[in-house]
């Protein structure tokens, strides 16, 4: 079944966490009431509402019983994502090693449309797997080979994204240092530049090159990304690069319209669909 008629589980975890915290409010209760009610830790509730924790079937049970939600259907409802909410999906195997991009990955595969822009490196989705496996050695030293490879192993995993039959329309925007920087050397850029041209024929897919000669707009300075989901319950996502490097989430729909906005401008100043493309095709043949 495709992702598009089966939401994601972190999808189906963002719903159950808003729906519990509207029903508590429904009810008139603090957290605090709700916690000593029911003999948990003030923690544990908020944990639950905010999403970071699942909750057992037994305490949904009790929690519904607490708010008063009788109507079937209602209860139904919410059983049903509390159970989609902890399927396994291919990533979850790789949880140990590549904690912090878990969610990012369960976010784009549910997403229908997915902006991304990259100032340095070219976007995992259409990274070979050399230029993978040089930009992941070179930018994280201190990885083990092991931990190399299941990076490089998630992140051609992640592009079976591209040829889904319900695959997201992907905008990619990027600085035109990422295209110009050289990783791995000559042969391994031209093979990448070669790869991004390719995938830009693909009917979902836009990749755009910001140049140079744009100057300094908004939202250059680190990359971004914003997913949008196919059902109007489920508000945008932004992701953000910490200041360790780390991608973090951001559900602020001021955030999301912020950058969406700066995603726009850099469109804007970007060559073009096309233009960006003959600009790659232009350094191939430069690499030989």
């Amino acid at each position: 079944m495709e992702a598009s008629e089966t939401p994601s589980p972190v999808v189906q975890r963002r719903r159950l966490r808003t729906e519990l915290r509207r029903a508590r409010l429904d009810a008139g209760l603090t957290q605090e009431q709700v916690a000593t009610a029911m003999d948990w830790s003030l923690s544990k509730l908020i944990r639950i509402e905010n999403g970071t924790v699942g909750i057992s079937m037994n305490d949904l049970k009790a929690i519904l019983a607490h708010y008063k939600i009788t109507d079937e259907e209602r209860s139904a409802e919410l059983i049903a994502l509390s159970r989609g909410a902890r399927e396994r999906s291919w990533w979850n195997s790789y949880r140990d090693v590549a904690p912090r991009l878990i969610q990012l990955i369960e976010y784009e595969a549910a997403a229908f449309i997915a902006r991304n822009f990259q100032p340095l490196i070219v976007p995992g989705l259409l990274q070979t797997e050399e230029y993978a496996r040089t930009s992941i050695r070179q930018l994280a030293p201190k990885l083990t080979p092991s931990d190399v490879a299941a990076f490089v192993e998630i992140r051609m995993k992640r592009q079976e994204l591209l040829q889904r039959s319900s695959a997201p329309l992907l905008f990619f925007i990027v600085d035109e240092a990422v295209v110009r920087r050289i990783v791995g050397g000559h042969d391994v850029m031209r093979r990448q530049l070669q790869r991004m041209t390719d995938v830009s024929d693909m009917p979902n897919v836009t990749i755009e090159v910001v140049p140079f000669g744009a100057g300094l707009l908004p939202g250059l300075q680190s990359q971004f990304l914003i997913y949008e989901f196919p059902d109007a319950a489920d508000d945008d996502v932004l992701y953000l690069e910490g200041v360790r490097g780390e991608l973090l989430s951001r559900d602020s729909p001021d955030d999301v319209l912020s950058f969406r906005e700066m995603f726009e401008q850099l469109r804007e100043a970007s060559l073009g669909p096309e233009g960006s493309i003959n600009f790659m095709r232009a350094l191939i043949r430069e690499l030989g």
